[in-house]
Formats: C-alpha cells, sequence, structure tokens
C-alpha cells in the first residue's frame, strides 16, 4: 500500500515531465514527459499501472499538457484520487537571493519566481506558465516551489561575490548562484549515509555530470562553493555549454567578427564544451570517435577531464578535509573513463580510484576507490523527483 505522494512537475518551455512519488518509500508510483508543446503534433508518453501509454496529438499549450497529464492517470493509472496525494512538487530553476528553501505557492511567491526571469529567461517563465495553470486545475492541493539554486545559498560572500563594480550586484542582481542544487543536496545524504557519517558532519565534492554539469564543495552539508554562476554557462566543459572563458570573449568576436552579444552568448550555450570540440555533445558517441582515432573527440575527453581535475583541486584547498569525492547524474553514474581520468595523479591528496571497481557494471550507489584510501571515490545515482518530493512534505510539516 502506498503511502503519502507527491506530484512533482518540471515543466520546460515545450515540455513537462512529472513523476507521482511515494514520500516514505521512494517509489515511483507513475512518471511521463509531454513534449512538443505548441507544435503541430505533440507526444504523450506515461507509465503507470497499467503500463505504458503513448500517443501523438497537438498540445497546444501548458494548459493542454496538464490536462492531458491528468486524463493519463485516470486512463492508465493510478488515478490520483485513490492515492494519498498531498501536495504538487514544482521544480524551479532560479530562486535568486529571495528564495533559500522551498516554498509554499501562492500569488505573492508566483509573482516573485516570475520577477527572476531575466536570471534565468529560457526557464523560470515556463516554471510559472506550469504553477499557475496546475494551481488552477488542481487547486485543492497545496503547491510548493523547490529551487535549483536554493541549496547554494549557503554560500559564504567571498564565494558568491564577483569583482565587478557594485551596483551591478545590487540593481541587476549580478552574483553567482549556482544550480543542481536539488541534486547535490539528496546525493550529499546519500553520500554521508555510505560513509556512515552524518551528514553536518562530512566535507565532500560532488560532481554533477550531465549534459550539463557542475561541481560542488559541500562542508558539513552546506554548499559553501559551486562551478555555475549566476547562469550554468559557468565553471566546467559540458554537453554544449563552453564553461569557463575570458569575459573579454565577448567584446573580441564583436570587434573581429561582428559577432552580436546575442550571437556570442548563444554559441557558448548552445554550440560549445564538447559538442564544439568532437562534434558531439552524447559522450558515449564521443568515446566511440576517440576509439576511432578522432583527434577532436580524444582533445574533447582530455579537456573535459583536465577542467575537473582543477576543479577538484581548488575545492580541496577550499574545504581543506575531504571526506569524498561523489560522482552522480548521467556521465558521472556511468562513464568510467571520465571518472578515473578526471581524479588520476591525485593520490598525495589521498585521493585513487580502483580500475577495477570503476570499470564494472554496476548501477547502484557503490565505492570506486581502493579500501583503506584517505578520500572515498562514490558513484551515487540521483533522484531529483524523490528529493523535491522530499522537500515539498517537508514544508507542509512544518506549516
Amino acid at each position: 500500500m502506498a503511502g503519502a505522494a507527491v506530484l512533482v512537475l518540471n515543466c520546460g518551455s515545450s515540455s513537462i515531465k512529472y513523476q507521482l512519488v511515494d514520500v516514505e518509500s521512494g517509489e515511483r508510483l507513475a512518471h511521463g514527459q509531454i513534449e512538443r508543446i505548441g507544435e503541430e503534433t505533440g507526444r504523450l508518453a506515461h507509465t503507470g499501472s497499467a503500463g505504458v501509454k503513448e500517443r501523438d496529438e497537438r498540445i497546444a499549450d501548458h494548459e493542454a499538457g496538464l490536462r492531458a497529464m491528468l486524463a493519463a492517470f485516470e486512463d492508465s493509472g493510478p488515478a490520483l484520487d485513490a492515492v494519498d496525494l498531498i501536495a504538487v512538487g514544482h521544480r524551479i530553476v532560479h530562486g535568486g537571493d529571495r528564495f533559500a528553501e522551498p516554498v509554499v505557492l501562492d500569488d505573492d511567491v508566483t509573482a516573485a519566481i516570475d520577477d527572476l526571469a531575466d536570471l534565468a529567461p529560457l526557464h523560470n517563465p515556463a516554471n510559472v506558465a506550469g504553477i499557475r495553470v496546475a494551481r488552477t486545475e488542481l487547486p485543492d492541493l497545496p503547491h510548493v516551489a523547490v529551487f535549483d539554486t536554493a541549496f547554494h545559498q549557503t554560500m559564504p560572500r567571498h564565494a558568491y561575490t564577483y569583482a565587478v563594480p557594485r551596483r551591478w550586484a545590487t540593481e541587476y542582481g549580478v552574483r553567482r548562484y549556482g544550480f543542481h542544487g536539488t541534486s547535490i543536496a539528496y546525493v550529499s545524504r546519500e553520500a554521508a549515509r555510505m560513509l556512515g557519517r552524518r551528514v553536518a558532519e562530512t566535507n565532500l565534492i560532488v560532481a554533477h555530470l550531465g549534459n550539463g554539469a557542475s561541481i560542488t564543495a559541500v562542508a558539513d552539508g552546506r554548499s559553501i562553493d559551486t562551478s555555475m554562476g549566476m547562469t550554468p554557462l559557468e565553471g566546467l566543459v559540458m554537453g554544449t555549454r563552453s564553461g569557463d572563458v575570458d569575459p573579454a570573449l565577448t567584446g573580441h568576436l564583436h570587434r573581429v567578427a561582428e559577432l552580436s552579444v546575442d550571437e556570442v552568448d548563444g554559441a557558448l550555450n548552445r554550440e560549445s564544451g564538447v559538442l564544439a570540440l568532437a562534434g558531439a555533445n552524447d559522450m558515449r558517441e564521443v568515446h566511440r570517435r576517440a576509439e576511432d582515432g578522432d583527434d577532436g573527440a580524444r582533445l574533447a575527453i582530455e579537456v573535459y577531464c583536465y577542467r575537473l581535475r582543477k576543479y577538484v583541486g581548488a575545492y580541496y584547498a577550499a574545504l581543506g578535509r575531504v571526506d569524498a569525492i561523489v560522482f552522480t547524474a548521467g556521465v558521472g553514474e556511468n562513464d568510467a573513463e571520465v571518472r578515473g581520468k578526471a581524479l588520476a595523479g591525485l593520490g598525495r591528496l589521498g585521493i585513487a580510484v580502483d580500475p577495477d571497481r570503476n570499470a564494472a557494471q554496476n548501477t547502484g550507489a557503490r565505492a570506486i576507490s581502493p579500501d583503506g584510501t584517505d578520500v572515498a571515490v562514490l558513484v551515487v545515482p540521483t533522484d531529483e523527483e524523490l528529493e523535491i518530493a522530499r522537500q515539498a512534505a517537508a514544508v507542509l510539516d512544518e506549516a
């Protein structure tokens, strides 16, 4: 028998991802995705108690998408009125410096999230659209916003402050915020549990490596620095994002290539990173090309892992003591070569990877360091939806 459940919504500009999560057990009771909202033909895929149901149809907007999702629950289960549904949890990308923890949504909070659209123009407007529709379609449930940036609000001033004119920060919100916080919070607790420690007494370096990638220094369960900044562009090399580049690059390309600010920004976000170096942004394809002798693919892997290793060293220095290095998300959980190369040569810091453990085909949480090393190296699958569900339930418990 399922216990209390939370419906977790992640609304993008043209998509809605959702999961129905049992808060106590962590069981995924149902999940699905609605894609190509607003296009000629949309797609809904729902996995519920009656199996997998897929269909193609026009989905005009987020309101139509949410209604299609609710119909899928009725048709393919589980019926939402048959489970103990206690809340709707909304993934919100950017909470700025206003939201350091989850919050129950009302009109004022929704307006505040909308006001932060300048900091996340591709994400927050879509998040707000989903909130407004969901509150209309499911009016009898509390709705809770859970922010990707909230976990990093514990960063000290010296870590989040850019050395730029002060009014840029006060008037325009120019500072470092960090992202992937929901994932980092979940993975940090799981890693501490694996180490047999309280998370509040554990120092970790957590590498969330997906198409977007970040690395975070976690001291006693709190973020003290993270590689992404005001936007998700800063930091590591990613699938299509450049990561760290010289800030003068935009001005230089404007002068010598007559590229506009928007053109440079678009290229750095969507045409750079591993894609620019290797011609592909799926690391599995990059490895295949490297094995076939493609020099660009080999360089992409070298640059990707070198940037990771640099940040590991920097965050080791920031923390002073490290209990574990933790890999998570698609690349972090599945790419043994990246894990091994990223930590190669760090034996003097007490960091080592056991080749056999690292290469073993395993999808669960596990240690890949040799026994007895000073710093454990862990692989911990992330579960952002479960974290959102649990944070939403916790907010209601405190209310």
